[in-house]
């Protein structure tokens, strides 16, 4: 990425890029080396010109919403990291028979929707309380707990192609799987969400939400930083179960260690690098497949390059 490029760069995205950038000061987890460049549009049309241009020089990007769920090797990201923080509007239409929609733009956080939804008195996205996300990272990782998965409330998604495009698709045309989603369009971009919702009583909404809430306070490690559920759940058993019946939990790699609260959790415990949490990672995928003949696969995404 010569200067040139980085001179256009800024003057498409005014005061809204840094280059350079550490992604540990970003990321829930606290690791990751440097983006060449880190971009938060401020709109769909200023998402659309750098699209456009990074196209055009051919130059690698990443959308990503609340950094959450993610880990950036060391060697940090070689292209243009696209922030969404900015992109975060949302609001109530009526729907048929009755429902709501609820548009959500993909940088909108789940707790705003959640607290909307408790305010309002309105069912749907109530197992979403606690999840820390934003609206596009839980459409990518098809969010789900307690029985219910983003698509379960999902009505259409907006999504932009890497040409500047911008589609809706209607959500039985998606193809979701268990903590993923399958882009219809390679390089596409999660503009936004409508979620269609139905009235309930304000307290019963509340309710169920308050005690969601409770629950992952219970039983979750956030009195650190973590990315969440590191592996998803075999068929018919939670990994962080197995995790902790092979006596790994509170097992440790350098900074890097498996909560003691929930083995599906690896925490920083304060001066860890990605490294040590990929190398953790490993450790355990061969210890279960070993012990048990189970391969975990990854639920947090991974970006960048080592060191």
């Amino acid at each position: 990425m010569n200067e040139s490029f980085r001179e256009e760069l800024k003057r498409l995205m005014g005061g809204a890029i840094f280059f350079d950038e550490p992604l540990s000061r970003h990321t829930s987890i606290g690791v990751g080396g440097s983006a060449q460049a880190l971009a938060f549009p401020g709109n769909r049309e200023q998402l659309r010109d750098l699209l456009s241009l990074l196209g055009r020089q051919n130059i690698p990007y990443v959308p990503v919403g609340n950094w959450t769920n993610l880990i950036v090797r060391d060697g940090g990201f070689r292209g243009v990291v696209i922030g969404l923080k900015h992109m975060n509007g949302y609001q109530l239409s009526q729907a048929p028979a009755g429902d709501l929609f609820l548009q959500a733009e993909a940088g909108a956080s789940l707790s705003d929707l959640v607290n909307l939804s408790a305010s309002e008195g309105l069912t749907g996205l109530e197992f979403c309380a606690g999840i820390p996300g934003s609206v596009g990272g839980a459409v990518i990782m098809n969010a789900g707990a307690y029985g219910r998965e983003i698509k379960d409330a999902l009505e259409e998604l907006a999504l932009m192609d890497a040409r500047g495009t911008v589609r809706t698709w209607p959500c039985g045309q998606l193809q979701f799987e268990y903590r993923h989603f399958v882009l219809p369009e390679k390089d596409a971009v999660i503009l936004g969400a409508t979620f269609r919702l139905s009235r309930s009583k304000k307290e019963t909404v509340r309710e169920k939400i308050t005690e969601i809430r409770r629950m992952r306070k219970e039983k979750h490690p956030l009195e650190y930083r973590s990315a969440g559920s590191v592996f998803k759940n075999p068929e018919g058993q939670p990994a962080g179960k197995i995790i902790d019946e092979l006596g790994l939990k509170g097992l440790r790699i350098g900074g890097a260690k498996v909560s003691e609260k929930h083995g599906n959790f690896i925490v920083n415990m304060g001066e860890a690098k990605a490294r040590d949490i990929l190398d953790l990672i490993r450790t355990i995928q061969e210890k279960v497949l070993k012990e048990r003949g189970i391969r975990l696969e990854a639920e947090v995404i991974i970006i960048g390059e080592d060191l």
